[in-house]
C-alpha cells in the first residue's frame, strides 16, 4: 500500500512533464513566426537563411555557419543576436527588441535540444544536411499515387434508382448510413438545372414548353444530346478551364503606357479552348496540345494557339536577370503541376516538399523544361516579332505562345537563391510518379513533349482523377476531393474514392471524351434528385456529402451576366470572338469574352466573384455582398437592361397576366405561383415612383430576386 501510494503522487509529477515539442509549439513558434519568418521564412530569405525549419538554422544561409547549436545556447548566434544591446546588430532590425521573457524562452528551448517539428523531407538529426530527400515506395502507397482502377458498388435493396454507374455508389452508401436519396425534381426545375450546366443559361420559353409536353420516355436525354451538342457548351466548360489556366491578357504591372507584355491576341486561346470543348478533343490530347503544340507532329496549324496556356503566363520587368526568371519559371511549374497533377510542386522550389515526396531537385527538373523554353509572340507564318513589341503594333493574328530557347538543366538553387548552386537537376517527370529510373528528357529540346506525354499518360494517376474530380465539382456543386488542386498529404481525401477511381478510369476507357463524362453526370439519378432536403437529411448529413439531395447553387457571374442579357433579348451570338470590355454599354456578348486584366480586374467581374487572373485558381469563392445587390438596383446596366426585358414583355403577350408569366418562364422556367400572379398585377397598376415605368421597375424587381441568381 505504501508504494502504491508513492507512485500514486509520482504520476502527476510524471504526467505534467510538456513534451519538448509541445514546448517549442506554445513558447517559441510564436516569437519565430512574429518577429524572424518576415525576412527569414518560407516566402523569403534575407541572406540566405531559413529559420521556419530546423535545417535552416543548422545550414546557416549565405555564412554556413549554424545559428543555433543544440544544448549550447552560449554559443548560439541566433540568441547573441537577439539579446545584443547594440541597435545596429541586434535582430529583428525592426520595432522593438524581443522582451526579455522571450529571450529566456529562446534560451531553453535551444539548451533543451531545440527540439523542432519537421515534416516530411526535412532532417531533424543534428548532423550533416542530407543531399535531399529520397523517393521511397512507401511514398508511393498513398492514395493519389497509386494507379485508379475498377470498382463495383455494392449492391443495394433499390435496383431500379441507379441509372449510371455512379448511383450504384451513392446509393450503397447512402444505405449503410439508414438514409433514402430524395425524390427526383421536377421536370421544369431538371430542364432548368442541366441547361444552365451544360450552357451557362437558362432554358427559352420554347425549349421549356416542348420539354414538358413531349412525353417520350428519353425525353430527357434527347435534351442533354441537344445540350452537348450546342456550341455553348464549350463556351461553358472554358469558364472551367480559363481560371485554371490563370488566363489573363495584360499584366500585374505597367509602367507608363508600356505594354509590351502585354497580350491583345489573348482571346485566341480562349476561342480554341472552347473549340476543344464544343469538338469534343480528347482531354488527354487537350493538354498536350496546350504544352507541346509546335513539337507534335500531328497537330493542327489552328492548333498552335493552344500553347497559350504557356505563352500568356505572367512577365517581369528585368526579365534578363536570373532570380526574376526563377519567378517566372516557378509560376509556369505552379501553373502545370496545379491545373494538370493536382500537386503543389513549387512548393519545393526552396526546400523538399514539406507534405509531399517531391524533392526540390524535382521541382528544378521541371523548372528546367521552361527554363530551356521561350515566350513569343508569333504571327501565322510562323515570324517571331521582336521582343518589347507594343500590343497596338502588333499582325492582328498574332498568337502569344512559347518555343524552345537554349537548352539547359538548372542545378537547385539551394534555399532558393540562384546564386547559390546545388546538386544538378537534369529535366526529368517527378519521381513519385515514374520511379527511381525513369529516363531523363532528350538533351536536344526543353521536354515539352516529354512532359506532355508523361502527364497525359494512362499510368498516370493523378491526371484523369484531377480532371473528373473538377467535372463533378461543376456539376454537382462540390468535387469529391475537396481541395481539386491538391491531391496530395496537405489535401482533403475523397469522400467517395471507389467512385473517384471507377469514374477516371471508364474516363480513359472511353477515349478521354469529356462530353461522355459530363452525360453520365446529368443523366444519373444522383443528378436528378430534388434540392429539398428532409429533416432527417439535414440532421444526418448536413453538408450534404454523401450526396442524398443535389445542391442548391449560385449562377457564377458568367451566368448571372448572360442571363440578364438572355431574358432581356439582347444577348448576342458571338462564338469565338474577341475580347470587350464590360462596362462597354455595346458589350452584349457573353461574359467569357470580356476582357480579363491581371493590372486591375474588371469591377463587376470582382463583384461577383470571378477569381484573381495572376495565379491558378482551384475554386472561386462565394460571397454575398450589399454592393452586389446595390449594383443590381443602381447599376446603368442593369437598368438597360430591366428595360430592354420590360419592352421585351410588352411586345411579346398583350395582357399583363401572360406577360407575368412569360416574366418567369424566361426567369425561372416555371409558372407563376397564385399570390405571385396576384401581386404582380396590383403592382403594375400603381404609378410609377422613379424615371422608369412601372414595367422597367417590376423587370428590374424580378432580376434582383435570389431565385433568378441560384440553381436548384
Amino acid at each position: 500500500m505504501h508504494l502504491r501510494f508513492i507512485l500514486a503522487l509520482a504520476l502527476p509529477i510524471v504526467a505534467s512533464a510538456e513534451d519538448p515539442i509541445a514546448q517549442f509549439e506554445r513558447e517559441v513558434r510564436p516569437i519565430l513566426e512574429d518577429r524572424c519568418f518576415e525576412c527569414h521564412g518560407p516566402d523569403k530569405q534575407k541572406g540566405g537563411l531559413r529559420l521556419d525549419v530546423k535545417s535552416g538554422m543548422l545550414e546557416g544561409g549565405d555564412s554556413g555557419k549554424p545559428v543555433i547549436r543544440p544544448g549550447k545556447s552560449d554559443d548560439s548566434p541566433l540568441l547573441k543576436i537577439v539579446s545584443t544591446s547594440d541597435p545596429h546588430e541586434r535582430m529583428p532590425p525592426k520595432g522593438e527588441p524581443l522582451k526579455p521573457e522571450q529571450i529566456s524562452a529562446l534560451k531553453n528551448w535551444i539548451e533543451r535540444g531545440a527540439h523542432f517539428p519537421e515534416p516530411k523531407g526535412e532532417p531533424q538529426e543534428t548532423g550533416p544536411i542530407k543531399k535531399g530527400m529520397e523517393v521511397t515506395d512507401r511514398d508511393r502507397e498513398f492514395w493519389a499515387f497509386q494507379k485508379p482502377r475498377r470498382h463495383e458498388a455494392k449492391l443495394t435493396t433499390n435496383s431500379s434508382w441507379p441509372r449510371q454507374p455512379i448511383d450504384g455508389f451513392i446509393l450503397a452508401r447512402l444505405q449503410e448510413r439508414a438514409l433514402t436519396p430524395s425524390d427526383e425534381a421536377s421536370r421544369a426545375t431538371l430542364l432548368r438545372r442541366v441547361t444552365f450546366d451544360l450552357t451557362g443559361l437558362p432554358p427559352t420559353p420554347e425549349e421549356l414548353s416542348a420539354f414538358l409536353t413531349d412525353q417520350s420516355t428519353d425525353t430527357y436525354e434527347q435534351a442533354v444530346n441537344r445540350l452537348l451538342a450546342s456550341p455553348r457548351f464549350g463556351e461553358r466548360m472554358a469558364s472551367l478551364w480559363l481560371p485554371l489556366a490563370r488566363y489573363g491578357e495584360d499584366q500585374a504591372h505597367q509602367v507608363g503606357d508600356d505594354t509590351a507584355f502585354f497580350y491583345p491576341n489573348a482571346y485566341l486561346y480562349r476561342a480554341w479552348v472552347i473549340g476543344a470543348f464544343n469538338r469534343d478533343l480528347p482531354y488527354d490530347r487537350f493538354l498536350q496540345l496546350q504544352l507541346a503544340a509546335d513539337r507534335l507532329p500531328s497537330a493542327r496549324p489552328e492548333d498552335q494557339a493552344a500553347l497559350g496556356f504557356l505563352g500568356l503566363g505572367p512577365k517581369y520587368y528585368n526579365r534578363g536577370r536570373i532570380e526574376v526568371m526563377a519567378d517566372e519559371w516557378e509560376d509556369r511549374v505552379d501553373t502545370v503541376s496545379r491545373a494538370m497533377l493536382g500537386l503543389t510542386v513549387a512548393c519545393a522550389r526552396c526546400h523538399d516538399h514539406k507534405f509531399d515526396p517531391i524533392p526540390t531537385r524535382d521541382y528544378y527538373a521541371l523548372a528546367s523544361v521552361f527554363a530551356s523554353t521561350r515566350m513569343v509572340n508569333k504571327t501565322p507564318a510562323g515570324h517571331v516579332e521582336k521582343e518589347g513589341t507594343k500590343a497596338k503594333e502588333m499582325d492582328p493574328a498574332t498568337l502569344h505562345v512559347v518555343e524552345d530557347g537554349k537548352v539547359q538543366n538548372l542545378n537547385v538553387f539551394v534555399r532558393g537563391n540562384p546564386t547559390r548552386k546545388g546538386e544538378p537537376a537534369p529535366r526529368r517527370f517527378l519521381a513519385v510518379l515514374t520511379g527511381d529510373d525513369a529516363p531523363e528528357f532528350a538533351a536536344e529540346d526543353s521536354g515539352r513533349r516529354e512532359l506532355a506525354d508523361a502527364i497525359a499518360s494512362a499510368d498516370n494517376p493523378l491526371t484523369a482523377r484531377v480532371f473528373v474530380n473538377r467535372v463533378w465539382g461543376l456539376v454537382f456543386g462540390q468535387s469529391l476531393v475537396s481541395t481539386p488542386s491538391n491531391f496530395g498529404n496537405s489535401g482533403s481525401r475523397p469522400s467517395y474514392p471507389e467512385l473517384l477511381d471507377d469514374l477516371a478510369v471508364r474516363f480513359m476507357d472511353q477515349g478521354w471524351s469529356v462530353k461522355k463524362l459530363v452525360s453520365e453526370l446529368v443523366l444519373s439519378s444522383t443528378y436528378r434528385q430534388s434540392s429539398i432536403a428532409s429533416i432527417d437529411q439535414i440532421t444526418r448529413d448536413p453538408d450534404n456529402e454523401l450526396l442524398g439531395r443535389m445542391n442548391r447553387r449560385r449562377l457564377s457571374v458568367e451566368q448571372w451576366r448572360d442571363t440578364v442579357l438572355a431574358t432581356s433579348g439582347e444577348l448576342a451570338e458571338s462564338i469565338g470572338a474577341k475580347s470587350q470590355d464590360l462596362d462597354e454599354r455595346s458589350n452584349r456578348q457573353r461574359t467569357v469574352y470580356s476582357h480579363v486584366s491581371r493590372l486591375k480586374l474588371n469591377d463587376l467581374l470582382m463583384q461577383w466573384d470571378y477569381p484573381d487572373a495572376n495565379v491558378h485558381a482551384e475554386r472561386r469563392s462565394t460571397t454575398v455582398t450589399p454592393i452586389q445587390k446595390l449594383f443590381v438596383l443602381n447599376s446603368p446596366f442593369m437598368q438597360r437592361q430591366a428595360s430592354a426585358f420590360a419592352a421585351r414583355l410588352i411586345s411579346t403577350a398583350e395582357a399583363d397576366e401572360d406577360r407575368v408569366r412569360l416574366a418567369y418562364h424566361l426567369l425561372f422556367s416555371r409558372e407563376p405561383a397564385d399570390d405571385e400572379r396576384a401581386l404582380a398585377l396590383v403592382y403594375l397598376q400603381k404609378p410609377a415612383a422613379s424615371n422608369m415605368s412601372r414595367w422597367d421597375q417590376y423587370a428590374q424587381l424580378l432580376l434582383a430576386t435570389n431565385e433568378m441568381l441560384y440553381v436548384d
